[in-house]
C-alpha cells in the first residue's frame, strides 16, 4: 500500500525542494506532478526553472523589454517571459 501525503505535507515538500541552490531536471518534473496532483499553485517557484526543458534558470540571460522580463535558458535557448507589474510597490 502506498503512503499518501496530505495537501499540507505536499506543500511543505515543494517549499523544501525550492529552497535548494541547484535544481535537478528529474526532480523538478516530479515536484511539478506532485503540485498538479494536489492542486497546489507553484506561484513564484515557476520562475526558477525553464518551461520547456525544466532546467535551472540561474545563469541564464535576462532581458527587459516592453514591460516583460525575459529569461533565456542556457540549455535550450527558450525565452521564458513574465509580465512586470509596474504598479507594484517595493
Amino acid at each position: 500500500m502506498k503512503y499518501k501525503l496530505t495537501r499540507k505535507e505536499a506543500d511543505e515538500k515543494i517549499d523544501k525542494f525550492f529552497r535548494q541552490d541547484k535544481l535537478d531536471v528529474k526532480e523538478v518534473k516530479k515536484i511539478k506532478k506532485l503540485a498538479m496532483k494536489y492542486h497546489i499553485r507553484l506561484k513564484e517557484h515557476k520562475r526558477r526553472f525553464c518551461k520547456k526543458c525544466f532546467s535551472d534558470l540561474k545563469g541564464g540571460r535576462v532581458r527587459i523589454k516592453r514591460g516583460c522580463k525575459i529569461l533565456i535558458c542556457r540549455v535550450c535557448d527558450y525565452e521564458n517571459k513574465w509580465v512586470i507589474d509596474r504598479f507594484k510597490s517595493p
